[in-house]
């Protein structure tokens, strides 16, 4: 059974072929391209593979989030998730911060008439 895994590293960015036994898990695939991920990622990058969030960090098929245990079927693309270093929200409010008056407004964003 052809699947891949997709992953987006700070030195790896791409999608790897995998063919595992018909019946396979999520939790198999990842066991699968462990090594393989190793020889296309930098020495930094390989550290982080080697810690626990390996084990723990949120996966999905197609961008739809699923257990480890989930079995999967012809074609899939196993994706693991990485951690956001920044909360969108708060990035938003910090560029928005320089635009703002004293009372939170944004005069460019202004209704004419008002």
């Amino acid at each position: 059974m052809k699947c891949s895994f997709a992953a987006a590293l700070p030195s790896w960015q791409g999608e790897l072929p995998v063919i595992l036994e018909p019946g396979a898990t999520v939790e198999d695939l990842l066991r699968q391209v462990q090594p393989v991920l190793v020889r296309h990622i930098d020495v930094a990058d390989q550290a982080t593979i080697d810690e626990s969030w390996w084990r723990e960090a949120p996966v999905g098929i197609f961008g739809e989030r699923c257990d480890r245990s989930r079995t999967l079927t012809e074609g899939d693309r196993v994706e693991l998730y990485l951690p956001l270093k920044v909360d969108p929200k708060a990035a938003r409010r910090q560029r928005a911060q320089p635009h703002q008056t004293e009372k939170g407004r944004n005069p460019l964003t202004r209704k004419p008439g008002r």
